[in-house]
């Protein structure tokens, strides 16, 4: 045979040798892709779930939870379920893989400040500062308490909570009178017996009336009929 006839033939032969290696490390590789993927599977989402809930659907997939022991702030999820993991739901993982999960520490409760003895306004202001809210104003009368006073509060101060509740004094409620009608009568007479019982009364002013007596009430503040309380002013017009 000639040599280069020989050649040629064993060229082919090589090719052919090169051709089948290829393929089957090509199919090789193809098939361990295939295998690895099928044991593969979607990573769920935990977050919000209880601990129970998390591992009954991990183990449906053939994972398994583990729980870091630091917790994590969240107010958006309630204390004890799972806040944060790794890797996060809808990544792939090989089963019997771990899934680090996180629980929820709840909401950063802040200090709760001693109110008792505050006003009202104060104790509201206090609150807004520290970035607490007011649940809920409870309100009663005695005389044994200031005013407007902060006489209790819930939770008690220095725990930690979100939100506080107070109970105030709105102070003893005052005697309050009808205001009379005085148009018409006496000035003076009626000034000094509004006097006689507390009330600051002026004679702000006199207007001509004709056919009017002289310092007779022409007009009056309050009105007649209006609630008056002790040491309230009153002030009358009179004719001239």
């Amino acid at each position: 045979m000639p040599l280069g006839a020989r050649v040629w033939g064993i060229g082919k032969l090589l090719l052919l040798v090169g051709a089948l290696v290829a393929t089957f490390f090509l199919s090789a590789g193809l098939a361990m892709r295939t295998a690895l993927r099928a044991r593969e599977v979607q990573v769920p989402d935990l977050a919000g779930h209880s601990v129970d809930d998390a591992t009954r659907a991990l183990s449906e997939r053939g994972l398994t939870l583990r729980i870091d022991e630091n917790r994590r702030q969240d107010a958006r999820v309630a204390e004890g379920r799972i806040a944060q993991q790794d890797p996060p739901a809808g990544a792939g993982a090989r089963r019997q893989r771990t899934i680090r999960v996180w629980l929820s520490a709840g909401a950063r409760g802040a200090t709760v400040p001693a109110l008792v003895g505050q006003t009202e306004r104060t104790a509201r202001m206090r609150l807004s500062q520290d970035g607490l809210s007011l649940a809920a104003v409870a309100e009663f009368r005695s005389p044994d308490y200031p005013t407007d006073a902060v006489v209790a509060q819930s939770p008690a101060p220095a725990t930690r909570d979100n939100t506080v509740a107070m109970l105030v004094n709105r102070g003893e409620q005052s005697t309050t009178y009808v205001m009379p009608d005085l148009i018409g009568t006496d000035g003076i007479r009626a000034a000094e017996s509004l006097r006689t019982r507390g009330f600051r009364v002026a004679i702000v002013g006199q207007q001509p009336y004709p056919g009017v007596p002289g310092g007779t009430v022409v007009r009056q503040q309050p009105a007649g009929g209006f609630q008056v309380g002790p040491f309230e002013a009153i002030s009358l017009e009179v004719s001239r």
